[in-house]
Order: C-alpha cells, then sequence, then structure tokens
C-alpha cells in the first residue's frame, strides 16, 4: 500500500474511536512516556501539542512544563522551529490548526524527542501528514534518542519508507 492510502486508512480508523476511547488510549501511552527510563532521565524534552486525532498532549504539556525544559515545534515555512514552553509563553493557532507557542526559537540540544505520527512500525519507520518536517528537522539532530506516540490502531506492521525517511528509536502505544 502507497503512503497516500496509508493516511486515508488511518484517517478512517481514527474515526471509528470516540474521544473517549482516544482519551484513555492517550492517558495509558502517556503513563508509559512518564515512566519511561528516557524520560525520566531527560532534561530537555521536545514534545509536541496535539491535534484533536492524534495522541492527546496538552495536559500532559502542562504537567511536565515546570519539571523538565519542554520544547515545543513551530512551523515556520517548510521547517520546525523549536520553542520553550516558558511560563508566560503565548499560544497562537499555527498554519496546520496546531497550537503552537509564540516566543524566540530554542537553539540548545535535547535528550530526548517525542514526536507524532499517523503510523508506525515496530522497526521505527513513521508514516507522517506527508509533507516532511519531522524528517528533515530529525535529520539535523541524528544523536537524540526518538520517541513515537501512537494509538493500537496506528501501529502497523508494515510502513513504506523511502530514503529521506528517518526512523525512529521506539514506539509507544497500548499494545
Amino acid at each position: 500500500m502507497d503512503k497516500k492510502a496509508l493516511r486515508q486508512q488511518i484517517r478512517v480508523a481514527k474515526k471509528q474511536h470516540t474521544s473517549e476511547e482516544l482519551s484513555r488510549q492517550s492517558g495509558h501511552i502517556l503513563h508509559r512516556l512518564a515512566a519511561h527510563p528516557r524520560f525520566q532521565a531527560a532534561k530537555i524534552i521536545m514534545l509536541y501539542a496535539s491535534l484533536p486525532d492524534e495522541v492527546q498532549t496538552l495536559g500532559f504539556l502542562e504537567q511536565w512544563r515546570h519539571q523538565k525544559t519542554v520544547i515545543l515545534p513551530t512551523v515556520v515555512g517548510d521547517d520546525i522551529i523549536p520553542v520553550e514552553l516558558a511560563d508566560n509563553v503565548a499560544f497562537a493557532e499555527g498554519d496546520f490548526h496546531i497550537p503552537e507557542p509564540q516566543s524566540h526559537p530554542y537553539t540548545g540540544d535535547f535528550d530526548l524527542i517525542v514526536v507524532p505520527g499517523m503510523a508506525f512500525d515496530r522497526e521505527g519507520h513513521r508514516l507522517g501528514r506527508g509533507r516532511g518536517y519531522y524528517d528533515r528537522f530529525l535529520a539535523q539532530h541524528p544523536h537524540v534518542h526518538t520517541i513515537g506516540l501512537c494509538f493500537d490502531f496506528q501501529l502497523l506492521p508494515e510502513i513504506p519508507c523511502e530514503p529521506h525517511d528517518r526512523i525512529i528509536d521506539e514506539v509507544i502505544t497500548c499494545l
């Protein structure tokens, strides 16, 4: 199956789950992330502000923003620009209806990068939304450990991949 068809299949699968089911799964997934040794050891973590159909990270961000340095992606042109989630940072809706912090770019290192995706496989292949933002960003940070978050129905036996696709180190789901 090609990537476009696979994205459509995942969109259909997402609609078969209620917001309550996705919220419950999100809680389990984020509990597993919080208990993960890499997360516990990390001081500077890049997370993401979730869209309604992704693992729901907004409450998780609030929970951890005062305990760790939390960095969020913003989209400028064709690039992800990381921004620190400081105490008084305001949010604005970004180009893709994603809540983005409005502040200066973060230029430091990361201990961990947590990545969303349309689908993943156990080998770390990731299907994004098709614009390559995370592939380009992760290529700039090859030494940083990466964890993908997904609902159980987004973990597939195989994801088609191309040479520019970046492999994720681990995937956390409910399974």
